[in-house]
């Protein structure tokens, strides 16, 4: 690839590729520090003026080139004065392959099925099934607010309002899942017998908000690798996006539509750490003459300072219809305690929980800055509601 930029103003979108690393790096620090270099104008002339004094001819590359492979390896060191850059390409060997051309993020609108995209936070690629309309109950933002409805009360005593916002079913590409610093096989189901309590993973599936698409197009006719994408999706050369639904799709999203279904979304940030939680009901099972309800629950942890951060520990505190107080402490999360870093700023993980009945959770996570200072960072406060044709009521909100 050969682009000479003519400046830092320059629509770079027009004419700068996709690109993604082979190599063996964190795929979500590739794309995202690409898709950085493609969006934020100021960004491509800082990091183009970071490395004019570095330019290196062992990969035959320009001086464009040499700041798009920064940006995918996720280089922030500026290059001493004498020349030479603190961290050397050299011990990368990346081998660069074209993926597509970006296109405008849409701010109004949704994304129809078979459109191709680029996860603006884990990086990966992926393609849209179709969307879901869910509330968001962002405790970071003011109550008074246009488009707010439905007023969400926790036991603390503060009222958080909720908005409409439009979330995606997708799938991920196979050949970006061992990179991405999320759970993979996040989504599950139960079995379909009535006292099973196994649980089923759909590999490579999962939810996007609207904000976090950034759409490209491509040429190839299979550019996705996962084993659903030619069972759920038929090309389309006149269309555009040129991939659409097929029968099994649409069957395939009605009769799973019960445990698929995304329908709030919490969100709070403590110390410029954001916690995201999305629970799910999957059912209920009957054990022993009681009922046992199934739930599972998305969290995404997201850094928006300049500071490393990192999850030492977790407290619950798990409140039951019944009036019980129930709390969970542990080290860390899913056996990790991950780094929130500024070139791997977010971590997803999900969990399940079984109860007779349904309940609210609320609690934080312990972190650990890399100076030293600890502080609890806040999990919105969430309930697990079953369904109205499983309980016959409902439960609010903690």
């Amino acid at each position: 690839m050969k682009t000479t930029p003519s400046s830092p103003d320059r629509d770079l979108s027009l004419d700068l590729l996709v690109l993604c690393s082979l190599a063996q790096h964190e795929t979500s620090v590739l794309a995202n520090y690409a898709i950085e270099t493609v969006e934020q104008f100021r960004a491509c002339g800082k990091i183009f003026k970071a490395v004019e004094h570095c330019v290196t001819t062992e990969y035959g590359l320009s001086f464009s080139e040499v700041g798009v492979v920064h940006a995918l390896l996720g280089l922030h060191s500026v290059p001493h004065q004498d020349g030479q850059s603190s961290t050397s390409l050299q011990r990368f060997r990346a081998r660069l392959a074209e993926v597509g051309r970006l296109e405008t993020p849409k701010i109004q609108g949704k994304y129809d099925t078979g459109q191709l995209f680029l996860h603006r936070v884990f990086g990966y690629r992926g393609v849209v099934l179709f969307p879901w309309l869910a509330r968001v109950y962002d405790r970071d933002v003011p109550n008074k607010r246009d488009g707010l409805e439905d007023g969400n009360f926790n036991y603390v005593g503060k009222e958080v309002k909720g908005c409409t916002q439009t979330f995606y079913q997708v799938l991920i590409d196979a050949r970006d899942c061992p990179y991405i610093r999320a759970q993979t096989e996040a989504v599950t189901f139960l079995g379909n017998q009535d006292s099973s309590r196994s649980l089923y993973a759909i590999p490579g599936l999962d939810y996007v908000s609207h904000e976090d698409i950034l759409p490209y197009t491509t040429t190839e006719k299979l550019p996705l690798q996962h084993e659903l994408f030619d069972k759920f999706l038929m090309y389309y050369p006149e269309k555009d996006p040129p991939f659409g639904a097929q029968e099994t799709l649409r069957a395939w999203q009605k009769k799973n539509h019960p445990w698929l279904e995304l329908s709030d979304v919490h969100k709070e940030t403590t110390e410029n750490v954001r916690v995201t939680v999305i629970p799910f009901y999957m059912g209920c099972r009957e054990s022993q003459a009681a009922s046992v309800f199934w739930w599972r629950y998305c969290i995404r942890l997201e850094n928006l300072g300049e500071l490393s951060v990192q999850l030492r520990e977790r407290h619950w505190r798990i409140f039951s219809l019944s009036g019980t107080l129930e709390t969970v402490r542990g080290r860390g999360v899913v056996g990790q305690e991950p780094v929130l870093s500024p070139s791997l700023p977010a971590f997803q993980y999900s969990s399940h929980v079984s109860l007779q009945a349904p309940s609210g959770h609320m609690g934080t996570f312990r972190m650990e800055r890399e100076d030293g200072y600890t502080f609890d960072c806040r999990i919105p406060p969430f309930s697990l509601e079953s369904k109205s044709e499983d309980t016959g009521t409902n439960t609010s909100a903690v």
